[in-house]
């Protein structure tokens, strides 16, 4: 019987360290590839429009570097929770309306840096990618 399941194991390991080689030489672009152009600029200021409800959309934003930046989060009939939102870099955590929009300034951020957000359980999540 122990002779029978080292083939299978070994497979999957095999397989496992293929597929990590693969992911992981991917350029970055790929993994940008997915991300959303919900940011605009209005007088002089980046706007990133997220919306919250059965988690957040879009996952990831492109956002300016260095520039002052207001996150605008709307919900509708948002009551999972999507509606408890935490930023740690910011140390910003506050329960969103069920439904409305919830602004929420952002201080200039060096390039190549990413806010996270996330529900108080961590199970949904966005990210904004700044370059």
């Amino acid at each position: 019987m122990k002779k029978n399941i080292i083939p299978i194991i070994t497979t999957f390991l095999a397989l496992g360290f293929f597929i990590a080689i693969v992911v992981l030489s991917l350029p970055q672009a790929a993994y940008e590839e997915g991300a959303q152009n919900n940011a605009i600029v209005l007088d002089g200021k980046q706007v990133i429009e997220i919306k919250a409800k059965g988690g957040y959309s879009p996952k990831l934003t492109m956002a300016k570097a260095n520039m002052l930046t207001v996150l605008k989060v709307k919900t509708m009939a948002t009551f999972d929770c999507s509606s408890s939102l935490t930023i740690p870099s910011i140390d910003y955590q506050k329960y969103l309306p069920a439904s409305g929009e919830t602004l929420i300034e952002i201080p200039p951020q060096e390039p190549g840096s990413t806010l996270q957000g996330l529900c108080a359980m961590g199970m949904y999540n966005f990210a904004v990618n700044f370059r």
